[in-house]
């Protein structure tokens, strides 16, 4: 018996897909009134913009968490995690320091001049501040050495 049904189930398929065929899509009209709404279908899909409200303790947390990549060696994750942190408290000096220091081991010196310019306007006399203004310092020479792609000499030289 059981193989008879799985005949029938085979047989019947295709010839209830015909049937379905023979009357085609349904119209428009014919759709549920929930369904009425032409919806992008890329939006479904689209990573939704995270909104911040000022939270000391989701900043603390992401300061944890970027201080454990950081101690791996892994400055980028550790980086993303200081900037999550900012963004959850935007008055957070030790993020701020914290992604200036993960910037630098990432060689990004403009990035690593901000984070820390952010920490100089909140903490101007604290106990990082001297280090900080130093390694300041040393990264506005080292940008200043960087060529820059719009001044190469190479687009000049082409005729």
């Amino acid at each position: 018996m059981g193989v008879i049904a799985l005949v029938l189930l085979l047989v019947g398929a295709p010839l209830a897909l015909a049937e379905e065929d023979e009357k085609g899509p349904p119209s428009f009209a014919e759709r549920p009134e929930e369904y009425s709404e032409l919806i992008d279908e890329d939006e479904q899909f689209a990573p939704k913009k995270q909104v911040y409200a000022f939270n000391p303790v989701q900043a603390r947390n992401e300061l944890k968490v970027g201080n454990y990549y950081s101690k791996k060696g892994s400055y980028r994750a550790a980086a993303g995690r200081y900037l999550e942190a900012t963004r959850w408290n935007p008055s957070f000096a030790e993020a701020y320091w914290r992604l200036g220091v993960a910037r630098e081991n990432l060689n990004q010196p403009a990035e690593a001049i901000e984070a820390y310019t952010r920490f100089l306007g909140i903490e101007p006399t604290g106990r990082r501040s001297r280090s900080v203004r130093q390694s300041l310092e040393h990264l506005r020479k080292s940008v200043e050495q960087l060529p820059l792609a719009a001044e190469g000499s190479e687009a000049e030289a082409l005729p």
